[in-house]
């Protein structure tokens, strides 16, 4: 086992990383930007080194700082997190390159279903469903609209190397392509540094259902069950829930299968995630594979009893699992709810600013993770996610109430926040029914719900 990892992130999954070294005994250390200085990560992190400026570009993203900072320290591995280099198939590799043990898979894993029009050929091959589209990257406008035409509107064109909602855009119409295709390509040049784009059926009104998978060295892959990330707005998830209001127990165990095959195929290694859209008539599509861990996984972390943190981090140690699948219990409903510092009324414009009051809820069955506190000034350079709540309950109607008593007892003053946004949505009856589909959110912001 390592004795020693560096955390190459920051905010609340930089603590939570630290604190699974600390229950494991491993020592931890952590790197941050000037704007981070007075971070949670920072102060207890057995280590913290300052990496540069507040940009990312010059920071959290710096390969040669975050490399130099692990070798001074002498970590022994380095755990990505998410975002930021937790994906990025040169940093895993120059990771291996200094014999530092990347926390992760491989990088021709994370490339292979890292470059969207490459998985989908590679799940393609292996006779899992996928979204009629493009074999490959689109070589022009043209080539999207004849295509459009032949496969039948809506499309979506999305960014080959992206995610998280930039470089995707929508048309009914060859005039509304031709915007889209401009208009992502920009969004996907300027957000990843690659302007390549493919093309896809665009499923109306679906459900975004994905599976946690885990998978060691030794070919031992497991599923742990699925999370409804369904509540978006644009393409960006506010709340997840597990299990799905919506699966049967058979279909659970398909989609699990479909899962494991995806990893299989990738030849994967560690935590990861498979998505699929699943449409009204209750058939599910492959829609990408995410090759770190989630924002969401504390609620498979509830429902499971297992550390997926810990459980990266044994993986890329050499450790088999240790369970087969049979061996994982599924208990009770969790719902997780990203708390932004975004004013819900005006466009959910980020407020970055200081903290007055930060009090965070409790009680059976709540855990809040967070790397914020009273008198925190939130830095503008970084996403603006404050904390994420889990409420846990025997069935999803007591989750349900659960998190609506932690929203009301989560008292944060000095800037506004999301929690009166999820407050209303935690009390909608399509909520509360279990009867929405990914443009609910933006259907009922623009009041036609």
């Amino acid at each position: 086992m390592f004795k020693k990892i560096l955390v190459a992130n920051r905010g609340e999954i930089a603590l939570r990383v630290i604190r699974a070294c600390r229950d494991m005994g491993i020592q931890s250390v952590a790197v941050y930007s000037e704007a981070d200085r007075d971070s949670l990560h920072v102060r207890f992190a057995d280590q913290a080194y300052c990496i540069g400026p507040p940009p990312s570009s010059e920071s959290y993203l710096n390969i040669p700082r975050i490399i130099s900072a692990a070798e001074i320290t002498d970590a022994e591995a380095i755990h990505p997190g998410y975002g930021f280099l937790a994906e990025n198939a040169h940093f895993a590799e120059i990771c291996e390159s200094c014999n530092i043990r990347f926390i992760g898979p491989t990088p021709e894993s994370i490339r292979m279903m890292g470059e969207k029009s490459r998985a989908r050929q590679v799940i393609k091959g292996s006779g899992i469903a996928i979204i009629p589209g493009s074999d490959g990257e689109l070589g022009s406008q043209e080539e999207a609209i004849e295509l459009a035409r032949k496969i039948g509107y809506p499309v979506m064109v999305k960014a080959v190397g992206g995610g998280g909602g930039r470089g995707m855009r929508v048309a009914h119409t060859d005039v509304s392509l031709a915007q889209a295709y401009n208009m992502a390509t920009r969004e996907a040049d300027s957000a990843f540094g690659n302007p390549a784009l493919y093309l896809e059926k665009h499923i109306e009104k679906p459900r975004h259902i994905e599976f946690q998978i885990l998978a060691d060295s030794y070919g031992n892959i497991v599923h742990l069950g699925e999370r409804d990330c369904t509540l978006q707005r644009r393409h960006q998830k506010l709340v997840e829930e597990s299990p799905s209001p919506v699966l049967s127990r058979k279909l659970r165990e398909k989609m699990g299968r479909a899962a494991i095959k995806c990893a299989k195929v990738a030849n994967y290694s560690g935590a990861g995630t498979v998505e699929f859209l699943f449409d009204q008539e209750g058939r599910y599509y492959f829609l990408e594979m995410n090759t770190r861990i989630q924002v969401e996984h504390p609620v498979t972390e509830v429902c499971t009893g297992l550390d997926l943190v810990k459980e990266q981090i044994r993986i890329a140690a050499g450790e088999p699992l240790g369970y087969k699948q049979d061996d994982i219990q599924f208990t009770g409903h969790a719902i997780e709810c990203r708390i932004n510092a975004e004013d819900p009324t005006d466009g959910f414009r980020p407020c970055p600013g200081k903290l007055e009051v930060f009090n965070i809820p409790g009680g059976i069955g709540i855990r809040v993770d967070t790397h914020a506190y009273s008198e925190y000034q939130i830095p503008q350079y970084y996403d603006s996610m404050l904390a994420k709540i889990i409420a846990f309950g025997k069935t999803r109607r007591e989750a349900v109430s659960r998190m609506l008593r932690a929203l009301e007892e989560f008292v944060i003053i000095g800037v506004p926040t999301t929690i009166p946004f999820h407050q209303k949505i935690l009390a909608d009856r399509h909520f509360v029914s279990g009867r929405i589909h990914t443009e609910f959110v933006d259907e009922y912001l623009a009041g036609s719900n």
